[in-house]
């Protein structure tokens, strides 16, 4: 297992300044946005695609450091009902799913997108319950007249380019809990997978450990990233939560560094969880803590991975 980060929050620096900062943080790999809500401010896709010499002069930057590029990332809304942006969206992850495959990166991290409520609508519509009743009628759209026709189609390009494609189960998003993903992987195919976020799984009530039990291999990358779940506001208003990110005396919850959500033990339990079920990739910090500037933000959640992440293999069970 590597520690790695997305190199958003370094926007404001070159691409080699960004990796020279990985380095000296200590970690072994990077994510990198190939355009939508990451930007692509580190990874130039259009030349890249035009040119091999660019391709092995970006990429070898990345590995002459000792560095590894765990995933592309670029979150947005293939199945947005605005056809302009649907299509934007859909160049851009097509566009990733073809550099990542010239650049041998397994896999392209992203939203599963999320329709409007029927034909006729013009913003995307997400429902969280079965009632009343035309709810079931909006849910039967997005699910069968869009978002399984979409990726089915685009699992076929995910299949000609031999990369997987990785959902952030996100609120908001068709796919936003492991029921979602895994029915519509079950759906369209196995290049369907999670880009596993606990974050958002916390504040929806799920307990991250049987999360990650219960898909398994449709685990492709992994994201570090905690919150805090305020329990006075719950308590009150319960986690959903529309507040301004930045009214954190009266949010339900708020995205906070690794180890300032939950303690070290249950990140201890979420990584022997990965590993149980095979998983020995990446886990890629992703820092959104308003309470703490990036650089002192990531280093404490280094410093908590470091000592909860599981690094070298198990061996022979001598004892058993």
């Amino acid at each position: 297992m590597r520690l790695g980060v997305i190199t958003v929050l370094w926007s404001s620096l070159s691409f080699e300044e960004a990796l020279d900062k990985a380095v000296r943080m200590g970690l072994g790999a990077v994510e990198i946005g190939a355009g939508g809500y990451p930007g692509d401010h580190h990874c130039p896709v259009n030349e890249l695609l035009k040119s091999q010499a660019m391709r092995d002069e970006w990429l070898g930057a990345i590995t002459s450091r000792g560095l590894t590029l765990s995933a592309l990332s670029v979150h947005n809304n293939p199945l947005s009902p605005d056809k302009s942006e649907a299509e934007r969206a859909d160049t851009v992850l097509k566009n990733a799913v073809k550099l990542a495959s010239l650049l041998q990166v397994p896999v392209v991290n992203t939203f599963s997108g999320l329709p409007a409520g029927s034909s006729k609508d013009t913003m995307p519509n997400w429902v969280t319950c079965a009632w009343p009743p035309h709810f079931l009628e909006i849910l039967d759209y997005q699910w069968n007249k869009v978002a399984i026709p979409y990726w089915a189609q685009t699992h076929k390009y995910l299949e000609e380019y031999g990369i997987k494609v990785a959902f952030e189960m996100h609120p908001g998003m068709l796919v936003y809990n492991v029921d979602t993903l895994l029915r519509l992987r079950d759906a369209v195919g196995p290049l369907l997978g999670s880009n596993f976020d606990p974050s958002h799984l916390w504040w929806n009530g799920v307990d991250p450990v049987a999360a990650i039990r219960a898909l398994g291999e449709a685990i492709f990358h992994v994201h570090g990233k905690d919150v805090y779940v305020d329990p006075f506001n719950t308590s009150v208003n319960g986690c959903n939560d529309a507040k301004p990110y930045g009214d954190l005396l009266q949010r339900s919850w708020t995205f906070r560094t690794i180890g300032y959500g939950h303690d070290v033990k249950i990140w201890k339990d979420i990584i022997s969880a990965l590993r149980m079920v095979g998983y020995d990739y990446v886990v890629s910090i992703e820092h959104e803590d308003a309470l703490m500037s990036p650089d002192e933000g990531l280093a404490k959640a280094i410093a908590t991975l470091q000592e909860a992440a599981i690094f070298e293999q198990a061996g022979e069970m001598y004892w058993a």
